[in-house]
C-alpha cells in the first residue's frame, strides 16, 4: 500500500466543529487516493497512523501550541519515515523548512481583517501563516474573496491558489415543509464581525416589530454580555432571545420555521449557515460583500451590512410579502442543488493528484 499521501488531521476533535465537518465529508472522494490519515482516533475503513491526542483546541491554547511544535518537528519524521511525497492539511499549517511537500486548505484570514489587540490568533495569521502559504506546492479556498484575501495580505500568485466552494449536509438539512412562526433567526457564534449589534438595532426599528421575535442560534462567549445588555437597554428581552447552543439535529427545525435566516455578517470565508438555510427552503437575508454573493447567487436578499436601515427594511419587506417568500424559497432549493460535498471533494482529489 502506498503511504505516499497523508493527510494531517491532527486539529481533529471528538466532537468535530465546522473544519472537522469539512474534513470528514472530503474523506470519500480521497479515499481513491490510498491516503494515510495521521489522527489520534481510529476511524474505519481508512488507513491510520496513529499521533498525540493533545493537539487540539479541546486543550486550550497548550493544545494549539503542542500541536504546531508537533507539525514542526515531528511531522517531517513521520512523512520521511512513511515515505510519503505529500501532505494534505485542512487547516494552513504544515512544517516549515523541512522539505515536505504539501498543499493547505485556506478558509478565511478574518483574525487579519478584524484583528484582536493581545491576540494570539492574530499574531499566528500574521507570522506562521504566511510562510506556511508561501512554502506550500498549492492552496485551496473556500471562495475567491477568500482567494483575494491571500493574494492581498500575503502577495501570493492568483495561479498558486483553487478555489473550492463548500456544502452542507442535505440529509439533515431539507425542507420539511412546516409551518412558518413569528421568529427572523440567526445561527452562529456572537463575536463582534457578525454584525450583532447592528441586527438588534435593525430589529428594534421595524415598525410592526410587535408582531416578530428575533431568535439568535450559537454558543455564547466573551461578547454575549455586551449583546444582552443592549437588548435589556431596548427594553426587548421578551421578543429576543438567546437560545445558546443549538444541537445539530435541531437546526433543521429552527431554519425551515423561521421568516428568514438574518446573517448580516460583515465578513466569512464562505459562510455555511446561508447554504443550510436555503438547502431547508427559507428565505435570506445576507450582506453584500465578501464571500456572501459567491453563496447566495441570486437567491437571497442582498443588504449592506453596515446600513441598519438595510437590515430592516429587508426584515419587513419578507415579513410582510408572502409572493416573495415563496418565490425565495423555491430559488433557494435551486441554489443549494448546486452545491454539494461530492463535488468539493472530488474537485479537491483532483488537485491532490496532480502534485502526488
Amino acid at each position: 500500500m502506498s503511504n505516499s499521501l497523508l493527510i494531517n488531521l491532527s486539529f481533529l476533535t471528538p466532537e468535530p466543529t465546522g473544519i472537522g465537518t469539512y474534513a470528514a465529508n472530503l474523506f470519500p472522494q480521497i479515499q481513491k487516493l490510498e491516503p494515510t490519515l495521521l489522527t489520534s482516533q481510529q476511524l474505519d475503513d481508512y488507513s491510520c497512523y496513529q499521533i498525540p491526542g493533545n493537539l487540539t483546541s479541546d486543550f486550550g491554547s497548550k493544545g494549539q501550541i503542542n500541536r504546531i511544535l508537533w507539525t514542526q518537528f515531528n511531522l517531517p519524521k513521520i512523512y520521511q519515515k512513511l515515505q510519503s511525497s505529500l501532505i494534505f492539511s485542512p487547516i494552513p499549517e504544515a512544517p516549515l523548512y523541512s522539505g515536505c511537500r504539501y498543499i493547505v486548505t485556506v478558509h478565511d484570514l478574518i483574525p487579519l481583517r478584524f484583528p484582536g489587540r493581545f491576540s494570539r490568533l492574530t499574531a499566528y495569521f500574521r507570522y506562521y501563516i504566511p510562510q506556511v502559504l508561501r512554502q506550500a506546492e498549492h492552496i485551496i479556498c473556500d471562495s475567491q474573496a477568500t482567494a483575494e484575501d491571500v493574494a492581498n495580505f500575503f502577495q501570493i500568485p492568483a495561479q498558486k491558489m483553487t478555489v473550492i466552494p463548500l456544502a452542507c449536509d442535505r440529509i439533515n438539512f431539507r425542507c420539511l415543509d412546516l409551518p412558518d412562526q413569528n421568529y427572523f433567526l440567526y445561527t452562529g457564534r456572537h463575536d463582534a464581525y457578525k454584525n450583532l449589534e447592528r441586527l438588534i438595532m435593525a430589529f428594534a426599528s421595524l415598525p410592526d416589530r410587535t408582531n416578530y421575535e428575533l431568535w439568535l442560534a450559537g454558543p455564547p462567549n466573551a461578547y454575549t454580555p455586551l449583546l444582552i445588555a443592549q437588548v435589556a437597554e431596548l427594553g426587548l428581552q421578551s421578543s429576543i432571545k438567546f437560545l445558546g447552543y443549538v444541537p445539530y439535529d435541531q437546526l433543521p427545525i429552527l431554519m425551515n420555521q423561521a421568516i428568514a435566516l438574518v446573517f448580516p455578517t460583515l465578513w466569512e470565508g464562505f459562510g455555511l449557515p446561508i447554504l443550510e438555510a436555503m438547502a431547508c427552503g427559507t428565505p435570506v437575508i445576507t450582506s453584500n460583500l465578501s464571500s456572501m454573493p459567491e453563496v447566495a447567487g441570486d437567491a437571497a436578499l442582498l443588504v449592506n451590512p453596515y446600513s441598519v436601515g438595510e437590515i430592516a427594511e429587508a426584515m419587513q419587506t419578507v415579513a410582510r410579502d408572502s409572493k416573495l417568500r415563496s418565490q425565495l424559497k423555491t430559488a433557494s432549493l435551486a441554489r443549494a442543488d448546486q452545491f454539494s460535498w461530492n463535488k468539493t471533494g472530488e474537485a479537491t482529489a483532483k488537485i491532490l493528484q496532480q502534485y502526488l
